[in-house]
């Protein structure tokens, strides 16, 4: 099966000149939210916490500021980019244009991932400001960067083609997404709790991210890095499938 490259591209370019013209309010939140995250934690608990497993607190949270900003803007902007199509009518273009269920997803969940990438690197270069990051594994780093935005950004482009309103588009990050990324390590270490709520954290699919990323920072996991890349793995085939299912049966796409 060929796929229209064409297709895919108009897609991608589209959605991320949407970013582009409003770049600046783009940035300048989660620049603004990462000085506020490394002025509570990095600098109020990290003048009681000194270091973790000998990494500086205030740059042990780094990773950890970086997935948050890349689960947020992966999954916000997928969803909003495929929900505004079936909010004013255009996304019968996409059903009725010469392309498939691959380039549509390819050009919006590529421009998502992109730009949720973008903004973790200009939250890595304003971390610089606080405190020196050393990237132990620069290839893994990227890797698992780009992997967690593509997950996350097919979390999001389902989460806009279930969502019936703009309300509805909000209820999946602010009531799960955040929850579980601050309870996944994002600020702290799941060996720093006790035994039993260690392995109550162990069951919370963002830790694995979160540590794995980690790892690519400094050698530090809480679980194994394959463990991590599997679980990464397993749910860009799992949001696949389900996308695949949903363009098979037209389930909320004319609604």
């Amino acid at each position: 099966m060929s796929i229209n490259w064409h297709g895919v591209w108009a897609i991608f370019h589209h959605e991320m000149m949407r970013f582009f013209r409003t770049i600046w309010q783009s940035l300048a939140s989660p620049v603004l939210s990462t000085v506020l995250y490394f002025v509570v934690f990095g600098a109020a608990i990290g003048g009681r916490i000194q270091s973790v497993e000998g990494v500086e607190y205030a740059a042990f949270i780094v990773p950890g500021l970086m997935m948050l900003t890349v689960l947020q803007q992966a999954v916000s902007n997928a969803s909003f980019g495929i929900y505004f199509p079936k909010f004013s009518g255009t996304i019968y273009e996409y059903l009725v244009s010469p392309v498939g269920w691959i380039e549509v997803t390819m050009g919006f969940v590529g421009a998502a991932a992109v730009k949720s990438i973008m903004i973790a690197l200009v939250i890595l270069v304003t971390s610089f400001v606080f405190v020196g990051v050393h990237i132990l594994h620069p290839v893994w780093m990227v890797a698992f960067l780009v992997l967690s935005s593509v997950g996350f950004s097919l979390l999001g482009f389902i989460i806009g083609l279930w969502a019936k309103s703009f309300e509805q588009l909000q209820i999946v990050p602010m009531m799960i997404i955040m929850p579980l990324v601050f309870l996944g390590g994002a600020f702290y270490s799941a060996s720093m709790l006790p035994p039993f709520w260690e392995g109550v954290a162990k069951l919370n699919p963002v830790l694995y991210l979160i540590s794995g990323f980690r790892w690519s920072f400094f050698g530090l996991a809480d679980v194994p890095v394959g463990v991590s890349l599997v679980a990464v793995a397993i749910m860009v085939v799992v949001c696949l499938a389900i996308i695949r299912w949903i363009f098979a049966t037209g389930w909320r796409l004319r609604e």
